[in-house]
């Protein structure tokens, strides 16, 4: 068989492929072609296992249980494998004394023992957990032999920011995810209703709709937090905080399914289904809506980090979540003292995590709208 013939046999057996392929296959075939969103998939998948398995992968409790309270405010620690001394196949760190100097104004000087290493250890026993929530454990990726190491630093209170920092990325999207879930069935459920019945109906959500889309956001959060009480948990202030974002946030993808759905409603299969004695729920949950899932599932992923950057900003800003609670928002408060600005620079860290995590949703959700769009290719 001459190579040529081989060409063609390939280029038909692709075509066949192409055409008896289903929606979520070619959907990820044109999905993969995009670089910049396999690259953004790959950082968001990483920093989603980084929260998941958080637990482990930190060394330290992130509350005030596992503070360092001899290395407040300390610079990174970063483990070496050699030194004037020679080198080593285990990493390790060499021992630091702090002092007050009067010359730095009393801030604290770090002294470094080049003649004592302090080796860093693998799958070390350390402070208890509960990894997903309900699964006891004390094993931890990494730990030091003696004392303790730090990779990201501390703050002021000695806490490891490595480990908070992991541990607020998985808060953050634990609360866009409820906020994301929240806001999906009650777009699903009003722009159903609305698109499938029309007339009067429609006309009353849609109302509605655009009530709640013109209220401020922020002056609706700065009242709401001022009848929060302070005593609250961090548990209560954490589902009203979820709770209020995906209230919020429903009008925009509700508005899309009713689109959808007014489109979609005179079509032969929903008269057939109807003719059957389906009811309005049946029609709209087994036919119309799964007519247009990928696009939901755009929708649902372009929204998230708007959902983030609402509970970050709140955090921020103290109308939030707050200590003991770990979130990219709380972590952010710090930044901007002053003192921070001019003298602990590693306090920034968690904000290029932030900024990761954010970008590779928005980057990942432009590439599944262009590969749910069957004519995005023929655009370009």
């Amino acid at each position: 068989m001459s190579a040529k013939t081989s060409t063609k046999i390939d280029d038909q057996k692709a075509k066949e492929a192409y055409f008896t392929a289903s929606q979520r296959q070619l959907i990820w075939a044109r999905f993969k072609k995009q670089r910049a969103a396999m690259i953004a998939a790959t950082v968001l998948v990483v920093l989603i296992l980084s929260g998941l398995f958080a637990p482990f992968l930190s060394p330290y409790d992130p509350t005030i249980a596992g503070r360092d309270k001899d290395y407040l405010n300390g610079a990174p620690q970063i483990p070496k494998f050699c030194d004037k001394n020679g080198c080593s196949i285990r990493p390790f760190l060499h021992t630091v004394t702090r002092e007050r100097s009067l010359a730095t104004n009393f801030r604290w000087v770090e002294k470094v023992n080049e003649d004592e290493r302090r080796y860093m250890e693998f799958f070390v026993k350390g402070d208890s957990y509960r990894l997903f929530g309900f699964i006891p454990g004390n094993i931890h990726l990494f730990g030091m032999e003696q004392g303790y190491v730090h990779l990201f630093g501390t703050d002021s209170a000695g806490k490891d920011i490595f480990s908070r920092t992991l541990h607020a990325v998985w808060t953050s999207l634990q609360v866009g995810t409820l906020g994301v879930v929240i806001s999906f069935v009650l777009a699903l459920m009003i722009g159903g209703i609305a698109g499938y019945y029309g007339g009067a109906i429609d006309s009353v959500i849609q109302m509605i709709t655009d009530a709640v889309r013109t209220v401020p956001s922020i002056p609706l959060f700065m009242a709401i937090a001022a009848f929060i009480p302070p005593e609250w948990s961090a548990e209560t202030r954490f589902f009203v905080i979820t709770l209020i974002l995906g209230l919020v946030g429903w009008p925009t993808l509700a508005r899309r399914v009713r689109t959808h759905l007014l489109t979609e409603r005179n079509q032969e299969y929903v008269l057939a289904a109807q003719l059957c004695g389906a009811s309005a729920g049946h029609v709209i949950r087994r036919h119309l809506l799964p007519s247009f899932t990928s696009y939901i599932i755009v929708d649902l992923v372009i929204s998230f980090p708007y959902v983030v950057l609402s509970e970050t900003a709140l955090s921020f800003i103290g109308l939030g979540l707050k200590d003991p609670v770990n979130s990219l928002g709380v972590m952010l408060q710090n930044v901007t003292k002053a003192d921070v600005l001019l003298n602990y620079h590693w306090y920034f860290i968690p904000v290029f995590f932030f900024i990761a995590l954010v970008m590779a949703f928005v980057f990942v959700g432009d590439g599944l709208r262009d590969a749910a769009d069957p004519y995005s290719e023929t655009r370009k």
